[in-house]
């Protein structure tokens, strides 16, 4: 792949130490303290006071964080085409699934399998934006933001602005001793394949074969925040955003790939 070009039109990020990009910029340079303990979930706007307390964790997060990047762009959501990342989407209702269908199979929920499933925060979003633009809803452990970087400029050089989501949650029970992740982190893009007056980054963007590529650090003062999430890497771009300084750096879409990139901020 030769380098490629996109730019960044709006960001979406929330941790439960991380509470918003507006926050987020000055923690993530040092210049201003965390939550000294995680902060509940979000509550997106975008759900019915009812949907937005029945809606898993997942779906939460992942909202919260796509609305903003929306916001922040100037764009309507229903517009935009998507790609929705996630190393194991929502292992709690994963978990609480299998329990029950261990205890009592017949009294399985309906609605806690549609929560269960991996796109259900696509579904989610797609409902209560009414967006019927094509969604993606991808995974590949913890190559999943590169993989969903990747999936979502490749859409957007095709000439439309395309949203990415990334996001995954705390594990529960059994399977989170096999899939293990921490806490609940979301971040949030807005793509296009060219500069506007209202640009925030440029990324240029190569693939690269890289046997034992590792993915470029997030600083140590940073990891904490969000250590033991399985997303965690995906910290190392916001810092470079939040830096607002040319850095390269590198993340990892398999054992023998890696999406080398340069973020440079734009505009006035």
């Amino acid at each position: 792949m030769q380098p490629r070009e996109i730019y960044v039109e709006g960001i979406g990020l929330w941790g439960g130490r991380l509470p918003g990009w507006a926050s987020a910029r000055a923690i993530l340079r040092g210049e201003a303290d965390p939550p000294a303990a995680p902060l509940p979930r979000p509550a997106p706007a975008l759900l019915p006071q009812n949907e937005r307390r029945r809606a898993p964790d997942t779906v939460a997060v992942a909202l919260e964080v796509a609305a903003s990047a929306c916001a922040a762009a100037g764009c309507a959501p229903a517009a935009l085409p998507s790609v929705f990342a996630s190393a194991y989407g929502d292992l709690a209702m994963t978990d609480a699934m299998c329990e029950q269908l261990v205890r009592n199979p017949l009294e399985t929920s309906p609605t806690k399998f549609h929560h269960s499933v991996h796109n259900a925060a696509a579904g989610y979003w797609a409902i209560a934006t009414g967006c019927l633009e094509p969604y993606t809803a991808l995974a590949s452990v913890e190559h999943s933001f590169g993989n969903g970087l990747l999936a979502a400029a490749v859409q957007a050089l095709e000439g439309t602005r395309v949203l990415f989501v990334a996001y995954d949650v705390e594990g529960r029970g059994p399977i989170a001793t096999m899939a293990r992740t921490r806490g609940m982190l979301g971040g949030a893009f807005v793509l296009a394949a060219r500069a506007t007056p209202g640009s925030l980054a440029r990324l240029t963007l190569q693939v690269q074969q890289a046997p034992g590529a590792r993915a470029t650090p997030v600083r140590a003062a940073n990891r904490v925040l969000v250590e033991g999430n399985v997303m965690a890497s995906c910290l190392v771009l916001f810092e470079a955003l939040a830096d607002a300084v040319p850095r390269a750096l590198m993340l990892t879409l398999a054992e023998h790939l890696a999406l080398e990139m340069t973020v440079e901020p734009v505009g006035p």
